[in-house]
């Protein structure tokens, strides 16, 4: 979108919208060429934050910079409210907006393209397109590396491995992330503040993250177990060439 079409979004005229941008509080746009930005919604929902904490909590820019870097400290106690808690935790584990071509995936993946269409079909990623061109952000943009290493591994179409074998990760990924957000919200409310809230909830990424893997891993070897050892027990025991049976 255009700067005119941010301002209509947002409510918030160019020249304060530019005041965000020196002051680092927005991504840069997207610039095909000089003189040309083009902006999406992320700059939509950096704006909304920006003019919530300033209204909200009234604190000038640059505290407001501190808390979007992930300095927790720079926002002030309000129990039971955590409008921007997102953003913090954003910060803290360093996912940022800014978006990767499609095109920028072909490096580690040949058939990155036809696979991110294939993501997205079932709903791992979402394909964002500007100007007739094709972006990521920047995790999705990691999901489709991660897929690459899978490729690389081996897992392909010609063993009967593909994509599609990856949906039931993805709605049990966001099946157990939607139940961790209730009850961590549910728990928290009026009993923590903001801050201390996104550092909970930035240490509860990686130690429970953790934990899951842990978790699958001692389920995955015992099922390995298991089964090579049903199928040693079903096949017959020879003696000098011959069967017992």
């Amino acid at each position: 979108m255009k700067m005119r079409d941010l301002e209509e979004r947002t409510g918030v005229n160019r020249e304060t919208i530019r005041v965000y941008l020196r002051h680092g509080l927005m991504p840069e746009p997207y610039r095909p060429k000089a003189n040309v930005a083009d902006y999406g919604e992320e700059h939509v929902e950096s704006i909304q934050a920006i003019r919530s904490l300033q209204k909200e909590r009234r604190l000038p820019l640059h505290m407001i910079k501190r808390a979007m870097e992930g300095d927790t400290s720079a926002i002030g106690a309000d129990a039971g409210a955590f409008p921007h808690l997102d953003r913090l935790v954003a910060a803290r584990v360093g996912v940022d907006d800014a978006l990767i071509p499609l095109s920028a995936t072909n490096k580690s993946n040949p058939i990155a393209e036809a696979d991110v269409v294939a993501l997205e079909s079932i709903g791992a990623i979402k394909i964002i397109r500007r100007r007739n061109k094709a972006y990521l952000s920047r995790i999705d943009a990691e999901i489709v590396g991660v897929w690459g290493s899978m490729r690389a591994a081996g897992f392909t179409e010609e063993l009967g491995f593909g994509v599609q074998d990856c949906r039931q990760h993805v709605e049990a990924a966001e099946e157990l992330a939607h139940y961790e957000i209730r009850t961590f919200l549910h728990r928290l409310e009026g009993r923590q503040t903001e801050g201390p809230a996104a550092d909970m909830a930035q240490a509860a990424l990686t130690n429970l993250l953790n934990f899951f893997g842990l978790i699958r891993t001692k389920t995955v070897l015992a099922d390995l177990r298991d089964q090579t050892g049903k199928t040693t027990k079903a096949m017959p025991t020879t003696r000098k060439g011959k069967s017992t049976q």
